[in-house]
């Protein structure tokens, strides 16, 4: 059963190799560090799904109700630490967390961009009927026109890519 930290950011399991990532990442830290924790702490694994769902250090600790100032040492001293060694990377270039995305996704641990999962093959309507149903003038200057319209998914999708569609 999940606990509620691994809840938190749980959208970047959608779009990342999360335990591949967690593994390299923790390779890495035991070279880094030998004599430190084996694995990736959980505070360590839920700040880099913070930053895989796109959050700065900085909203990552406002969603958790945590210092800013904390999570950026934290963040500094470890994942990007660990970051850095896993792309091969300048500590010149790891000054801005955004480009965590584009490495890691270079690296091969993205598994699906948010509009692949939101416009795949298989979330299009297989059938779209559009029915004007009403027109009429309100004045010389605006035409009111009623349209229906219905969308077919195919069949098994449809509530699983109305979810998708949702977040």
């Amino acid at each position: 059963m999940a606990s509620k930290k691994d809840e938190v950011f749980a959208a970047s399991a959608k779009y990342w190799d999360l335990e591949r990532l967690y593994q390299a990442l923790a390779a890495v830290k035991r070279r880094i560090s030998p004599g430190s924790r084996k694995g990736l702490t959980d505070t360590e694994k839920l700040y880099l799904r913070g930053i895989l769902c796109g959050h700065s250090p900085a909203k990552i600790a406002k969603k958790l109700y945590r210092s800013p100032k904390g999570v950026e040492v934290y963040v500094c001293k470890t994942l990007y630490q660990y970051l850095k060694q896993l792309v091969d990377t300048s500590s010149e270039q790891m000054g801005n967390w955004r480009n965590i995305h584009t490495w890691l996704e270079d690296a091969g641990y993205k598994t699906l961009s948010s509009v692949e999962s939101k416009l795949n093959h298989n979330s299009l309507p297989t059938e779209a009927l559009v029915n004007i149903v009403g027109m009429n003038f309100e004045n010389s200057n605006t035409l009111n026109i009623d349209i229906n319209i219905k969308l077919s998914f195919p069949s098994g999708s449809e509530t699983e890519e109305a979810e998708n569609l949702e977040e």
